[in-house]
């Protein structure tokens, strides 16, 4: 049958999107739409052949320099980005053409294709449609061959009325094409060279043109503007939970579990509700995620807990502890069993394996050893105003609550922080820091100052003043 290639057309402006970004590289579901039908050409055809146009450079740049381009200077059209194509393509055998803007395609809908396909001189994949609006419509002979395909901006109104649609998926007889795709006019109401015109020109000679009809309409589903961006997402969403569920992962409520495609995640995972779970993430057996929590760009172990909390950037080795309300920054490894807890802020930090800041914490450019109890309200103070200093707390220390620790400092192992102290200077091992005021009791005064009249206490301002 000949030599299978595959071309993607993503030259397309995109104009209803509203947007800088091409768009075919708007992300869903964490990717570039354009990525998923890379991956499903590549399936089937090997490296498929990208016709760029509107932002060529910058759908370049994001898609990788090692892949196969040809460049449409001016958009004309669908027919017109094909053409570009040709020198590339050999001069025979069989050409999948796929639009870079129906991301929901897969492998097996092009493998139906293929077997369609027979010794037509090109085949069709459509769908059918309860409300057709925007596509272009497929028109069939008695014999049920197709005759052509018709835009809806040139479609009559009773041709308005056929339900089958054109999906933007083909597969065509390469040395035919070469032959006939020279032949396109644009005299239509986009002024445009269609490919879909091959069609009729092809019946017109006299060659065979059939149709791949798929029961999953949104394999067809185009994505033009936001909407139908936001449809899709939530297709490829419902794919990628189920996907995760078959393998042992617990979504307690799907709908609204956000995950990303690519996303890793061990057998008795638990993810709770209103989850969003972004980048190169990858977590383990055995944990439980959320609910309101976010997840990007993370590694997390076996055993984990995250509650409520954002997690970036980082590492959380097994069976520790995240949470409620915890924040995470880029650049942290948070140990075995340890546990970063309610309204505490880590950032570009390690802390040790079953090391412990419970609350209203903060630790910037630490590294604290194992074992470490960071009391309630104590800050380690990592910025002078102009450059970041960076701390060590040895093993088994204890730091006290509403403590500051100003970097950058050495506190030794096993050393004891005073509450309300203000480190400046390094603690050696084993050793109390304590750096506050003395106290002083006034007796009876406590009293006073609990049982006295407002008059009474505007006389005792007036006195002291």
């Amino acid at each position: 049958m000949g030599e299978l290639q595959a071309v993607i057309l993503a030259a397309g402006e995109g104009q209803r999107m509203r947007s800088a970004v091409p768009k075919v590289l708007h992300p869903l579901c964490g990717r570039p739409m354009l990525c998923y039908i890379l991956d499903c050409a590549a399936a089937v055809a090997g490296e498929p052949l990208i016709v760029v146009g509107h932002d060529a450079d910058l759908v370049r740049e994001h898609i990788g320099p090692r892949r196969r381009y040809a460049l449409q200077e001016k958009q004309l059209g669908t027919g017109d980005a094909l053409m570009q194509a040709l020198p590339q393509l050999p001069r025979e055998g069989r050409l999948l053409v796929l639009c870079g803007d129906t991301p929901l395609l897969e492998k097996e809908h092009l493998e139906q294709l293929l077997r369609a396909h027979g010794d037509n001189a090109a085949t069709v994949m459509t769908t059918r449609l309860s409300d057709p609006t925007g596509y272009g419509r497929v028109l069939r002979d008695p014999g049920g061959l197709v005759q052509r395909v018709v835009e809806e901006g040139d479609a009559s109104a009773a041709e308005k009325k056929v339900c089958e649609i054109n999906s933007g998926t083909y597969c065509f007889d390469i040395k035919l094409l070469r032959r006939f795709l020279p032949r396109l006019s644009p005299e239509n109401v986009q002024r445009e060279y269609y490919l879909t015109d091959i069609l009729a020109v092809l019946r017109e000679q006299g060659h065979p043109v059939g149709a791949c009809t798929v029961e999953d309409w949104q394999v067809a589903l185009g994505i033009n503007d936001r909407c139908q961006l936001a449809e899709a997402a939530a297709v490829m969403g419902a794919r990628i939970n189920r996907s995760l569920m078959q393998r042992g992962v617990t979504l307690v409520d799907p709908s609204t579990a956000y995950i990303d495609y690519g996303v890793e995640i061990g057998a008795d995972t638990v993810i709770l509700p209103q989850t969003l779970i972004e980048g190169a993430t990858t977590i383990g057996a055995a944990c439980r995620i959320g609910p309101a929590t976010q997840i990007i760009d993370a590694q997390i172990g076996d055993g984990v807990t995250v509650r409520q909390s954002v997690v970036q950037g980082s590492i959380l080795e097994s069976a520790a502890v995240v949470g409620p309300f915890a924040h995470i920054r880029p650049g942290c490894r948070i140990g075995g069993g340890a546990k970063v807890g309610t309204f505490v802020e880590v950032k570009n930090s390690a802390i040790g394996a079953a090391s412990k800041l419970p609350h209203l914490s903060y630790a910037g450019d630490a590294d604290i050893d194992g074992g470490v109890n960071i009391g309630a309200g104590a800050i380690i103070v990592n910025y002078d105003g102009r450059k970041k200093h960076r701390s060590h707390i040895g093993a088994g220390a204890f730091i006290g609550c509403n403590s500051s620790l100003i970097s950058p400092l050495e506190i030794g192992e096993g050393a004891f922080v005073a509450a309300g102290t203000t480190v400046t200077g390094d603690v050696p091992a084993g050793a109390l820091a304590i750096a506050r005021q003395r106290q002083k009791n006034c007796e009876g005064l406590g009293k006073r100052l609990l049982t006295k009249k407002p008059e009474q206490e505007k006389d005792m301002r007036e006195e002291k003043e």
